[in-house]
């Protein structure tokens, strides 16, 4: 199978690994009332995207690509290691280590990653999804950029379907968020690559943290966080 069409495969959300039944404290931020219409639902979800996936899920993942493809295993779990001591809610803690160990199952019955592969992942314990999606990319023949733009992707469809859910918007508004994370994804990976070769990660949302604390208590809710 070529690179692109494994890329593909990777971003959709039909991937069963759960992405859509989360909304990373968007459901909560409707709930508020800061989330109400297309433009508020389009703003959230650019933040998001500078502010907490570029500084953080996407930069590991770079570092992450690297790592596998060198096979060191010491700096994996380095990673990890850090993905679950920064997770600033208990449901975002969940969300990484559910989707994370689906994705695992999803690579063994597809045998996209060596079986050495498979077992160093499972070696880290909890493996969390920026770790086994780094690993699914990196198996994926794919450059370091094509590989995190299709990251970015399917964290941006999942997004925008939880935005079409919960606000509620129409497929057309739901089309134009999507265009305008998509256009902003270039430089969204470009600014992860460099902090991977900096190490300059930051997990520091402190909204995102107290929308997410408060959906756990939510009465009424669509989403799991």
């Amino acid at each position: 199978m070529s690179a692109l069409l494994q890329l593909m495969w990777l971003a959709s959300p039909a991937l069963p690994i759960g992405g859509f039944s989360y909304s990373e404290g968007l459901e909560a931020a409707v709930a508020q009332g800061w989330v109400h219409d297309e433009a508020s639902a389009a703003e959230c979800l650019s933040q998001q995207l500078a502010l907490t996936q570029t500084r953080a899920d996407l930069a590991l993942a770079a570092r992450a690509f690297a790592a596998w493809r060198a096979a060191d295993l010491p700096g994996l779990q380095v990673l990890n290691d850090w993905v679950l001591q920064t997770r600033e809610s208990a449901e975002l803690r969940l969300q990484s280590e559910q989707m994370g160990r689906s994705l695992l199952d999803w690579l063994r019955n597809h045998h996209t990653a060596s079986a050495e592969q498979m077992q160093q992942c499972q070696a880290l314990g909890q493996p969390t999804y920026p770790l086994v999606m780094a690993l699914a990319l990196a198996s994926s023949g794919a450059t370091l950029g094509d590989a995190l733009q299709a990251y970015c992707f399917g964290w941006a469809e999942n997004m925008v379907g939880a935005a079409i859910k919960s606000v509620p918007l129409g497929q057309r508004a739901g089309q134009r968020i999507l265009a305008r994370l998509v256009a902003e994804t270039p430089a969204a990976v470009a600014r992860a690559m460099a902090l991977a070769e900096q190490d300059q990660r930051q997990a520091f949302s402190p909204m995102l943290a107290i929308l997410s604390a408060r959906h756990e208590t939510q009465y009424s809710r669509l989403f799991r966080s």
